[in-house]
């Protein structure tokens, strides 16, 4: 198997002139690699003038198809990814993966640093002309990189994806058990990243939606109040597609009155840079809507712009809340599991053992 992906390309290791671009600045400019992988497409700036030599490289890779079917073979959690090894194509050469398509660039220095979502060469430890094709991806800040690695790119799209490959079992090596493939990788043009989800639906496409929450006492199945509550019901909706509140837990539990989730300090992992992006305030949306029991509403502080993430249900008669709070739903099944929430042993109104909320799915009529 030939690494030389590019027409007479030298390879820097063995003493030759390292790999230079044949493609002008401009022609690279503006360019993003969009990547399909098994857990779902990622999109890359490509950062020309940072690293053009990596950039060409990169380019060129793509348009033969040197991507295509390779596996990321190492990971660390929530960490960092590293694929791009050619060798990857082969589950016969997993004992090899890491060791191929290096020596092909010499590094780049920048003035790019490793934050969330950064592209970077990898390389021969303290060889700097053995960069190739192999590449890592940061799911958060590696400032400890910097200077270390030639930074060629950076995720605009999929850093959530990105993040479910670092999750990958691994062996004592370090590389991954199962494989996780990219199945295709495409040059483009650059285009400006889509509008959040739920930003341009109607009223009557949102009310389509319901979510259920999962728990320990059983799901419970909530509609969305679109009408009466529209940007809270797109928030809320954002906030669930993107996984926010995967992995929390009901934070507050007051018999007779609510119980309260969506506290991201609740979370068993932290939030994703995209999914932090995503977080933001609220102006009210208060209506008629009685606070009765099954009735889901936002939580907030003294400022009544302030509502965010935290929701409660009401499991009693709270009419003190009635035009206070946003009523943005209501459960329409598994009332008995709220129930069984609320009945929960306590310590004031902190529950004495964590009541988890694994996720919040959505399901469209």
């Amino acid at each position: 198997m030939t690494l030389l992906l590019w027409p007479t390309p030298a390879v820097a290791s063995g003493g030759q002139d390292p790999f230079v671009t044949p493609l002008s600045i401009e022609q690279m400019r503006n360019k993003q690699v969009v990547i399909e992988t098994t857990e779902g497409p990622v999109v890359i700036d490509l950062l020309a003038d940072a690293a053009p030599n990596h950039v060409g490289l990169i380019m060129g890779h793509v348009a033969d198809g040197g991507f295509d079917g390779t596996s990321f073979h190492g990971m660390v959690p929530r960490g960092i990814i590293q694929g791009g090894d050619p060798f990857s194509k082969d589950p016969e050469r997993r004992d090899e993966y890491g060791q191929g398509g290096l020596g092909l660039v010499a590094a780049e220095s920048n003035d790019e640093r490793h934050t969330a979502g950064t592209v970077s060469a990898v390389g021969v430890p303290g060889d700097p002309n053995s960069d190739g094709t192999q590449f890592l991806i940061t799911v958060v800040a590696q400032p400890g990189l910097d200077g270390h690695h030639t930074i060629w790119g950076r995720v605009v799209q999929g850093l959530p994806v990105v993040t479910r490959i670092s999750e990958t079992a691994v062996d004592a090596d370090g590389k991954a058990i199962e494989r996780v493939e990219i199945l295709a990788a495409a040059i483009r043009d650059w285009a400006p990243p889509p509008p959040p989800p739920f930003t341009t639906e109607t009223v009557d496409e949102l009310a389509a939606y319901r979510a259920v929450l999962d728990t320990d006492a059983g799901p419970i199945t909530i509609e969305l109040f679109a009408d009466l509550a529209p940007a809270h019901a797109r928030n809320f909706l954002r906030l669930a597609n993107a996984g926010v509140y995967d992995g929390m837990a009901f934070h507050r539990v007051a018999p007779g009155f609510v119980v309260q989730t969506g506290f991201i300090p609740s979370r068993d992992a932290p939030l994703t840079e995209e999914q932090r992006a995503l977080v933001g305030t609220l102006t009210p949306e208060f209506s008629d809507t009685p606070h009765v029991k099954g009735i889901v509403s936002m939580a907030r502080g003294d400022d009544e712009a302030s509502a965010s993430t935290s929701f409660f249900i009401v499991v009693g008669e709270a009419t003190e809340l009635d035009g206070v709070y946003t009523a943005f739903g209501r459960v329409t099944a598994g009332m008995e599991a709220v129930d069984q929430i609320a009945a929960s042993p306590t310590e004031g109104e902190t529950p004495t053992t964590r009541i988890p909320l694994h996720r919040v799915r959505l399901e469209r009529d």
